[in-house]
């Protein structure tokens, strides 16, 4: 909350003044101007990149100077992972609003769009498919990053955290198409959404992949048989890794829809149109991963069942010999109670016989448990 003050006490007076912050963010600045978690930080004019290397503030001057506007020029700079100190210069330099710088530095946001006064702020989470040989009671499937975009009239400002879900490439693939990048910032933030929504169609096919195999082990010839309900603690770490699937996609839905549908001043109307598509793609991976839920949910519960009812084949199994040897131990423990008047203790058959008589129970008795498929 503190940083919260200080970023409102230094913005206001400068947005009053209408003229250029005090705070100087230059690339080779020390202290707490310092921004070395820039990572490119580039002007562009009619959607062709300025060959001149500029800091984040004197790209900002550049382009409000009296002869820097006009033509779709504005500035995009790309940070990973900037410390309160470094972002600080930035956001005053731009005007950002404390709360959203504050969301940005510490991250683990929620999937987002909330718009502040003349920029919108909004939030993405990239997923990123962890292979693994085998599926395990602790495998890491997924792994989520985030990237935060803010967009104004003539910038866009990326915060990305976590190792993946770089934006390199992305920017160079826009620089290969300045018709496109000559829309503006509206055209960047489209770019960033539609690479987000494309990889969790990528992450979701694989993830599709790992709930096949885990199906086809549960619903084998010989399962059951072993393991008694082993593959319970895949599926249920399977579930968990799809649940952080979900928390990415499903809160993405609002924010794309309200892109693809609602005028925005800060939106080119040719780039809405696009946002479209992206919002199709996400609904189809939401659905998707809604689907996968259940399945696990439905697979998890037959693995249970699979597991009782091999138990209850194990407690059949044991009542049913227990039957068998009871025959025995029955007449053993009349015979044994040396009584002198017993019928046939002095018979010459009679041992022979008492044995035949017993085989012949306990077969009549296991012929029956196998009849009723209890052996």
């Amino acid at each position: 909350m503190s940083m919260i003050r200080d970023l409102r006490a230094a913005v206001r007076p400068a947005l009053r003044r209408g003229g250029r912050s005090p705070y100087a963010c230059d690339a080779a600045g020390g202290g707490t101007g310092g921004t070395s978690a820039v990572v490119d930080c580039a002007v562009y004019r009619g959607g062709r990149r300025d060959a001149r290397h500029v800091s984040p503030g004197e790209a900002l001057r550049a382009l409000r100077s009296e002869e820097g506007g006009g033509d779709g020029a504005f500035v995009w700079i790309g940070l990973h992972e900037p410390t309160e100190q470094e972002f600080a210069g930035i956001a005053r330099e731009f005007g950002l609003h404390p709360l959203a710088v504050e969301d940005a530095v510490h991250a683990h946001q929620r999937p987002k769009l909330e718009r502040y006064d003349d920029s919108l702020f909004t939030v993405f989470k990239t997923i990123h498919y962890v292979e693994h040989a085998r599926l395990t009671d602790t495998s890491e499937v997924v792994e989520t990053g985030e990237v935060m975009c803010f967009t104004g009239r003539d910038y866009i400002i990326t915060v990305r955290h976590g190792g993946q879900g770089s934006l390199r490439s992305l920017r160079h693939r826009l620089e290969d198409d300045p018709e496109l990048l000559a829309k503006g910032p509206s055209a960047v933030l489209h770019a960033i959404a539609d690479q987000v929504v494309d990889g969790y169609l990528a992450v979701a096919g694989a993830v599709q992949d790992d709930i096949d195999e885990v199906e086809i082990q549960v619903f084998s010839e010989n399962a059951g048989r072993g393991r008694r309900g082993g593959d319970a603690g895949r599926i249920y770490q399977l579930k968990r890794e799809v649940l952080e699937f979900k928390r990415a996609v499903s809160p993405l839905l609002r924010p794309m829809q309200l892109l693809s549908e609602r005028p925005m001043r800060l939106v080119d109307p040719d780039i809405q149109k696009y946002f479209r598509d992206v919002a199709d793609h996400l609904t189809r991976v939401n659905e998707q991963v809604l689907s996968f839920d259940d399945l696990l949910n439905s697979i998890l519960q037959a693995n249970l069942a699979q597991a009782t009812v091999a138990q209850n084949e194990d407690m059949r199994k044991i009542t049913s010999w227990a039957a068998i040897f009871a025959v025995p131990t029955m007449i053993a423990g009349i015979y044994g109670m040396n009584f002198d008047y017993m019928p046939e203790l002095r018979w010459k058959y009679g041992y022979p016989t008492v044995m035949a008589v017993i085989a012949g129970i306990c077969y009549v008795i296991h012929r029956g448990f196998k009849r009723n498929g209890w052996l």
